[in-house]
């Protein structure tokens, strides 16, 4: 089981430069992957993109991918100017002094605030040839991020568990007091019609009948069996080592409309407690689910 936040980070060394790789993984309903690369990069972000998904199922992953210029990391790295990116940038901000009647002056120390003027030539760097020593990187870093969602899911694995357990005695003690209803609203039925009758009894036929009646709407036993088959088939997805969070999505809604209907079949007191503290563990699991892969 797996959590779906965690982070991972790997560095190397390839073609004379520190590449340092991080990723960030949040709860997400599907899988979304999101890359942040510097524009030698760029031609790799399909086979980058392709690689997070062989490994990762569900959430949304920030790949981020960049060069460390304190280790050396620029050394190859030249720069030239975007001449026709700066004149425009001048040219506005002339605009903006002539319009306002602004009386400073355009100086070099404001223009080269604008670092997009500043382009790196990265023409000696051959993405194709370094995606090898950078895959065994990114991979580096997709294990780092698994162990941290492994060890998180195995928290949430454990608060499953016990909410499972709780949900358990809950529905234990709505089963048995089912059968009690029938037989205390015969006796309520009895008392009522001797009541109203001054102690006349009532035909013993037709006391059954109602009983009956009422014992067929408030059965909650089908209810019951299915919800227990959920439960077991939510513990068997725990004990995989699947992607589980949709089906755990899925179980925890069916398990929702079984404890909706022994809610409405049930007028017992104490089945409707059993009812509002299964509904809120469920409520609680559901939070949970959110955050599994």
């Amino acid at each position: 089981m797996l959590s779906m936040t965690g982070y991972g980070r790997a560095e190397a060394m390839i073609e004379g430069r520190k590449w340092i790789i991080e990723i960030k993984s949040l709860n997400h309903r599907y899988i979304e992957i999101i890359t942040r690369l510097p524009n030698a990069l760029s031609p790799l972000e399909v086979d980058i993109k392709k690689r997070v998904g062989e490994r990762i199922f569900r959430g949304r992953i920030e790949v981020s991918v960049q060069a460390d210029a304190e280790a050396g990391g620029d050394s190859s790295v030249q720069y030239s100017l975007n001449l026709p990116l700066l004149r425009n940038y001048h040219a506005l901000l002339l605009k903006i002094k002539e319009e306002l009647g602004l009386e400073d002056r355009v100086e070099l120390r404001t223009l080269v605030r604008f670092k997009e003027i500043f382009v790196p030539s990265e023409t000696r760097f051959d993405p194709a040839a370094a995606w090898g020593e950078l895959r065994k990187t990114l991979d580096e870093a997709l294990d780092a991020l698994i162990r941290m969602r492994q060890a998180e899911g195995e928290i949430l694995k454990k608060d499953f568990l016990a909410r499972l357990d709780t949900l358990q005695r809950y529905l234990e003690s709505a089963k048995a007091r089912a059968p009690k209803t029938v037989l205390e609203y015969k006796q309520r039925l009895q008392d009522r019609i001797r009541e109203l009758t001054e102690g006349l009894e009532m035909d013993p036929v037709r006391l059954s009948q109602e009983v009956a009646l009422l014992a067929e709407k408030s059965d909650i036993t089908e209810e019951i069996v299915r919800f227990e088959s959920h439960v077991s088939q939510m513990e068997k997805l725990f004990k995989g080592s699947d992607a589980i969070g949709r089906k755990l999505d899925f179980l925890l809604q069916e398990m929702g409309r079984e404890v909706n209907t022994i809610g409405s079949k049930s007028n017992d007191i104490a089945i409707a407690q059993d009812v509002i503290e299964l509904k809120s563990e469920l409520a609680k699991l559901r939070e949970q689910a959110q955050n599994v892969e």
